[in-house]
């Protein structure tokens, strides 16, 4: 019987799978490789099972004054090489995206206009 790895932190591949909790707190980059934040934590559709979007935290200093905003999955890809992930989403995208309201984990509307804003197919 194969054990699997549970310890917290590893960032070994293990196949095609991650564990969410390796991907909270992953750093996110530019194709330039400019730092522009990390993952907060990953939002699952629970009828589809499909990840519906990262939430990506940026901006402040020490964790105080971070901006937080939904990034589609589908902009991200995992770069060995920087240990993180890398996406073609600009600062300026990033700070513009649409602002969360106070429902944004029930709001669809909100959460298409957010697809649409970064031009994305939607994931349900």
């Amino acid at each position: 019987m194969q054990t699997l790895d549970t310890t917290p932190g590893t960032r070994s591949a293990r196949g095609a799978l991650v564990s969410s909790h390796d991907v909270n707190g992953t750093a996110v980059y530019s194709p330039q490789r400019e730092h522009l934040g990390h993952i907060d934590h990953v939002m699952i559709d629970k009828t589809s099972g499909n990840i519906g979007y990262a939430v990506m935290a940026f901006g402040g200093f020490l964790g105080l004054g971070e901006n937080h905003v939904p990034v589609p999955w589908k902009t991200l890809r995992y770069d060995t090489g920087v240990g993180g992930y890398v996406t073609d989403l600009t600062p300026e995208q990033l700070r513009a995206a649409p602002e969360a309201p106070q429902d944004w984990a029930s709001n669809e509307s909100w959460r298409q206009r957010s697809y649409d804003y970064y031009g994305l197919p939607y994931y349900w």
